[in-house]
């Protein structure tokens, strides 16, 4: 198997470097462009130098291990294109993901999740701590799900979204590319693209 980076060397890496081992992969390196981190530790991985260096071939699977959903977007397009380069999906063993589900490259399943028959998450979503995904659940590239929040059958989240810490979502809502929604928010209708949303039910 091909050495894997992480790219990130916050707190959000932590925990993905945390699941890749549980999950029995090995962590070779951790890139970074803060070059106050640079020959620092991050769980005892090396961060070896600024994300440009994965150019080089020396890693041929990476992961984007940064909590800011446009971040990672910007850095899929710039590295998508590096011949050779695959990337990695880490899912906690501890999660439960039915055989149905669909994972793109570079999706994240953290401990304690669940994700339920006949969903579909895109490429490097964050499905966090404790969130739940039920079935048939569409959710867009990039979006993050937050620890324990909850989504119900049928819900369709755009490009993007952040879906906040502990919010709940009613059957078959539809949230727009890049919105937010607010820690705790219910969400009983659609949201628009661009929308903040918060509160119980969410306005």
């Amino acid at each position: 198997m091909s050495r894997l980076a992480v790219i990130g060397a916050g707190g959000h890496a932590k925990v993905v470097i945390a699941t890749l081992r549980a999950a029995g992969a090995e962590v070779d390196a951790v890139l970074d462009d803060d070059d106050r981190k640079w020959e620092a530790e991050l769980l005892g991985v090396p961060v070896r130098g600024p994300v440009a260096v994965l150019g080089g071939g020396r890693w041929g699977r990476a992961i984007l291990a940064i909590g800011d959903n446009r971040i990672r977007r910007r850095l899929a397009a710039e590295l998508g294109a590096l011949e050779g380069l695959e990337w990695a999906r880490a899912v906690h063993p501890s999660a439960v993901v039915h055989a149905s589900v669909e994972l793109a490259p570079g999706t994240v399943v953290f401990a304690g999740a669940v994700v339920q028959p006949d969903v579909r998450i895109g490429g490097h979503a964050i499905v966090n701590t404790g969130a739940t995904v039920d079935h048939d659940c569409r959710v867009g590239d990039f979006v993050h799900v937050a620890p324990g929040s909850h989504l119900a059958g049928s819900v369709v989240v755009g490009e993007g979204a952040l879906l906040g810490i502990g919010s709940a979502f009613m059957p078959g809502v539809r949230i727009g590319a890049w919105a937010t929604v607010a820690a705790g928010g219910v969400v009983v209708g659609d949201v628009e693209a661009g929308a903040t949303v918060k509160g119980v039910p969410a306005r």
